[in-house]
């Protein structure tokens, strides 16, 4: 009888093992550049030099179409969090603007633009923190970040110059990124970008991240939630087919074994809430042509404004969040970052497998986002009528002022 007890703790120990192990198993991280992804249609032997040169030629000669203003107004993350420590400053560029973003002693995290008015150095590079204001590296200069005030200059006796204040941008920190307020009216915030409680409160950690540069409008990116009908084609082919359009779609007995089957239905919320999407998604993942059902998942996206999207998942193995930013660089490119969050019964693989699938998968929508163009008068059809009231309810999110795309002043270097 003694064996019994003894057994069945040498078995709990066995699976007390592997399930740590497996929470340790590391985190899923992947960066890519511009040229990285989305340009398999210029084919395999470009490389290089020759890929950037060609890239900037076919983005030159594709037709652009009629174009919304290219930065609309709302919140957009600029940086993630865990990339601003205490006394550090970092320089960041969004909506064709360079900010100084740090860090001050008490741990606060204060945004300017980064460039001093006195000769204009910028202050990100080689600038100093001290206490919750931002020296300039060329000469010295003070400035405060809760206001952009400067309060020395240390070589005058004079009285500081009423003009000498760097413009602070209204920021947030919250779900692992710091944002920043963009009005082309210069109006403060009119919402706000709700906290994930679990976020917050440490329930649910950290479990990895992905970030993607596309060339496309910003309003490219959101649309695709309301677009369902491309679930139902371009997302069902297995995810070992990979996000190379030319080949997704070949069939190969082995790989048509497993896909993707989606449902989805797409609304507005009401005053006060109308800056909010839904998106409701039920998936799952099949095998034997969708006999066997290895995966079911079903997904409440929140389209929070123009640029942030709360993914917020249940499945089978767990909960968790996937929090996708859009910000716009400059005109027609984008810094796309998803981050992942889940409860600790989320195992690693699990989790990783989700950052995987959503990376396979978004990198599909990249191929095609950087190769289009933008419709303003889409041929549609009946079912396509969430893309309508998509737009009707994006085009809030613009204004007078909001900045036009100028084809003299595009940009592409990197």
């Amino acid at each position: 009888m003694l064996d019994i007890p003894v057994f069945r703790v040498t078995q709990f120990r066995r699976v007390a093992f592997v399930v740590l192990a497996l929470q340790h198993i590391r985190l899923y991280t992947r960066q890519f550049d511009l040229t990285e992804v989305g340009w398999g249609c210029l084919g395999d032997d470009v490389v290089g030099k020759n890929l950037g040169e060609r890239i900037r030629e076919v983005h030159r000669l594709r037709k652009k179409g009629n174009l919304p203003p290219v930065y609309p107004n709302g919140w957009f993350a600029i940086i993630e969090s865990r990339k601003v420590a205490v006394a550090q400053v970092v320089s960041v560029q969004a909506f064709g603007e360079t900010m100084a973003v740090f860090r001050g002693e008490d741990k606060m995290v204060h945004v300017t633009d980064a460039y001093c008015p006195h000769i204009g150095a910028n202050m990100a590079v080689g600038g100093v923190v001290k206490g919750s204001c931002l020296e300039c590296p060329f000469h010295g200069w003070l400035f405060r970040g809760t206001d952009g005030v400067c309060v020395d200059i240390p070589y005058t006796a004079k009285a500081i110059p009423k003009t000498a204040k760097v413009k602070r941008w209204e920021s947030r920190e919250m779900n692992g990124f710091v944002f920043v307020w963009h009005d082309a009216e210069g109006r403060e915030p009119e919402w706000e970008v709700p906290e994930v409680h679990q976020i917050t409160s440490g329930s649910w950690s950290y479990r990895g991240r992905t970030q993607h540069h596309l060339l496309a409008h910003i309003q490219e990116i959101p649309e695709n939630g309301a677009d369902v009908a491309h679930l139902a084609h371009l997302h069902v082919p297995s995810i070992f087919k990979g996000a190379d359009l030319r080949h997704i779609f070949t069939h190969s007995w082995l790989q048509d074994l497993a896909k993707h089957n989606w449902n989805g239905e797409w609304q507005v919320r009401a005053e006060p809430e109308s800056h909010v999407a839904d998106l409701a998604v039920k998936h799952s993942f099949s095998l034997l042509g969708g006999k066997l059902n290895v995966l079911n998942m079903t997904v409440r996206a929140e389209q929070i404004g123009p640029g942030v999207v709360h993914l917020h998942f249940n499945t089978a193995v767990g909960s968790g969040v996937l929090i996708q930013t859009v910000t716009p660089v400059e005109p027609l490119r984008q810094r796309v970052i998803h981050q992942f969050y889940s409860s600790r019964f989320f195992l690693a693989p699990f989790s990783n497998f989700v950052l995987h699938s959503e990376a396979r998968h978004f990198e599909r929508d990249i191929m095609v986002w950087n190769n289009k163009q933008y419709l303003s008068q889409p041929l549609l059809v009946a079912e396509d009528r969430f893309i309508v009231r998509f737009r009707r309810w994006y085009s809030q999110f613009y204004s007078e002022n909001s900045p036009k795309f100028s084809f003299q002043k595009e940009s592409l270097d990197w």
